[in-house]
């Protein structure tokens, strides 16, 4: 009887240690994931979808602060930002094949480099490899009335199997065409 009596309190203690370790989740994260798609339409296969975290700008001027100008940055926050190409596409003037890249770009105040480099599963830019690039495009950058309090990337589908990867946070908006082949 005495060993049943130990036995069920040695069961009871490990239950409730369990359960109190099951319920200890860490805080929510201050720059939480989002995912965009391009699609032809609603039904159609995927041709590209983004991984990435959206920094918040918390009443902070954001490029050319927070983010530097002229500074490889990795596109959002915490890992690097994620393209995959389901297909090969044209990325603005380049040609890529199907497959998943690191997104990193080069911010600047007239214009931004949008790089894809085959370094993946990285965190931050902290050990960005130019010479693991596979496109590099230079596109202009404006500034929209409207302020986006976090980082966003969405596409715009154009004609055919062209979009537009809009990248935008606070008043900058970056655009990069992309179209499948």
């Amino acid at each position: 009887m005495k060993t049943y009596f130990s036995a069920c309190i040695m069961i009871l203690t490990i239950g409730f240690s369990i359960g109190s370790y099951a319920q200890n989740f860490s805080g929510l994260d201050k720059s939480p994931c989002d995912i965009a798609y391009y699609r032809t339409d609603r039904k159609a296969p995927p041709v590209a979808k983004v991984i990435y975290g959206r920094p918040l700008k918390k009443d902070r001027p954001v490029f050319g602060n927070l983010v530097p100008y002229d500074k490889v940055w990795r596109t959002g926050a915490n890992e690097a930002t994620e393209i995959t190409f389901f297909k090969d596409v044209t990325f603005g003037d380049q040609d890529v094949a199907a497959g998943t890249y690191t997104l990193f770009s080069i911010p600047g105040q007239q214009e931004w480099t949008i790089i894809l480099n085959s370094d993946t599963d990285v965190w931050g830019a902290f050990d960005y490899k130019q010479d693991k690039d596979v496109a590099r495009v230079t596109v202009p950058a404006s500034k929209d009335k409207k302020s986006l309090e976090a980082f966003s990337i969405t596409f715009e589908p154009g004609d055919d199997e062209s979009a537009d990867m809009y990248l935008g946070w606070d008043t900058t908006r970056v655009k990069v065409p992309v179209r499948a082949r």
